[in-house]
């Protein structure tokens, strides 16, 4: 028998769109775990679901006209989109996701979107062809980087009999999401009451306002510890480097571009009780970028660029003194003898924990979304952990655990 999540509450938004019929089961079976739903059924919902279907499901009046008097009175809006666990758009059409993103409030739909300052997941559902424009593409972009949720879609055989991305996930799979969110809101947070800092991403040196001297790194594995450990209760900074990801949820963002620009943003987040620094930062950097794109002129000479080193982030703030946080984990990126060089880095560089993984190629770290890490606490090989490769998620939850170990 599934686990009742008696108590919370789900404002389901359908927008128009055939596979509305699908959302029908993910009520059914979101309220036999007694979660409340209330629902707001948009005028493009209507035509494909009934508000009696809809209804009949919920237990609940289906809300649908912004300037019913009957309804603002019952229920306002500002009240119907704040009294939610979760705002649940399924399925998202690509209007009512342009609608979001711009911050539109024409309709009670709309309009509830605006007023709330719950969550909000999106099941989009449409076209091949409306899913992969450069509009649509956008609008999600926007969408994610404010924190909203994205479940699906799915590829496959659609409605109007093109095959492609666009599809409705699942009623499952919306259904294990929403459930998988409204768990994790109830789960213990051990490590509320601690600030975390974490570093994430490359950092950009530029030699002109066109070229820079940057690492390989895509920024997954530093975005997913600084969610991780948010979702552990913790208060976390992540100063991130240019990436194309978008926010984790809970995380307060800075984004910085050079290694003197990271420096600085760690330095001002502190004082800290964590700091994660998984961050690729370019080693060097010009010593004079110049102002204007320099051009070749077919001498054939290859332009002098001299290099001086960047700051050390990690060994600044390893060092002691007062604002030193309490746990100091590097990463170590090495294409061989990676637990060797990681030792020596971990005691050249004073921090209490490195995390060692092989970029060699072949491997696919950089801007993949696979890890294998290799745990090291301290001189001796004997202590070393080594971890299963796997997701860069689970890399940050198994990471996350040591680290909630550590301050037990």
């Amino acid at each position: 028998m599934p686990r009742a999540l008696t108590g919370k509450n789900i404002l389901l938004i359908i927008s128009g769109g055939i596979a509305a019929y699908k959302v029908l089961e993910v009520i059914r079976r979101l309220r036999d775990r007694d979660i409340n739903i209330r629902a707001v059924l948009t005028n493009g919902g209507a035509q494909f679901v009934t508000p009696l279907s809809v209804a009949a499901l919920t237990e609940n009046k289906v809300y649908q006209d912004l300037f019913s008097l009957t309804d603002e009175a019952e229920m306002g809006h500002i009240r119907l989109s704040r009294e939610a666990d979760l705002v649940l758009v399924a399925p998202a059409s690509a209007d009512i996701l342009a609608k979001m993103a711009t911050g539109q409030a024409g309709d009670l739909a709309t309009t509830a979107l605006l007023a709330t300052n719950r969550p909000v997941m999106i099941a989009p559902a449409m076209n091949v062809e409306m899913w992969n424009h450069p509009a649509t593409q956008a609008n999600i972009a926007t969408l994610e980087s404010r924190g909203v949720l994205r479940v699906g879609p799915s590829s496959g055989d659609l409605a109007c009999g093109e095959f492609g991305s666009g599809r409705l996930a699942e009623p499952a799979e919306i259904i294990a999401s929403v459930l998988d969110f409204l768990e994790a809101a109830d789960a213990p947070k051990p490590l509320l009451g601690k600030k975390a800092i974490v570093t994430s991403g490359p950092t950009f040196e530029p030699i002109d306002p066109v070229r820079y001297i940057a690492n390989r790194s895509s920024g997954k594995q530093g975005h997913a510890i600084a969610e991780s450990l948010a979702q552990a209760g913790a208060d976390v900074t992540l100063v991130s480097g240019p990436v194309s990801l978008p926010d984790p949820v809970g995380v307060t963002v800075v984004r910085i571009e050079t290694a003197r620009e990271m420096l600085a943003a760690v330095t001002n987040a502190l004082p800290a009780d964590i700091a994660v620094f998984a961050a690729a930062v370019a080693d060097w950097r010009t010593v004079d970028a110049a102002d204007q794109k320099m051009k070749k002129d077919g001498s054939g000479v290859i332009a002098d660029l001299k290099l001086l080193e960047n700051p050390d982030i990690l060994a600044t703030i390893s060092a002691p003194g007062p604002t030193r946080p309490a746990l100091v984990i590097g990463f170590a990126a090495e294409t061989q003898n990676v637990a060797g060089h990681a030792r020596a880095k971990r005691v050249r560089k004073g921090c209490d924990w490195i995390l060692a993984n092989d970029v060699a190629p072949d491997t696919g770290t950089f801007g993949g979304d696979q890890n294998e890490i290799c745990l090291i606490t301290g001189d001796d090989e004997k202590t070393d952990e080594g971890w299963p490769r796997q997701s860069k998620t689970g890399v940050a939850r198994m990471l996350t655990a040591r680290i909630i170990d550590h301050f037990a």
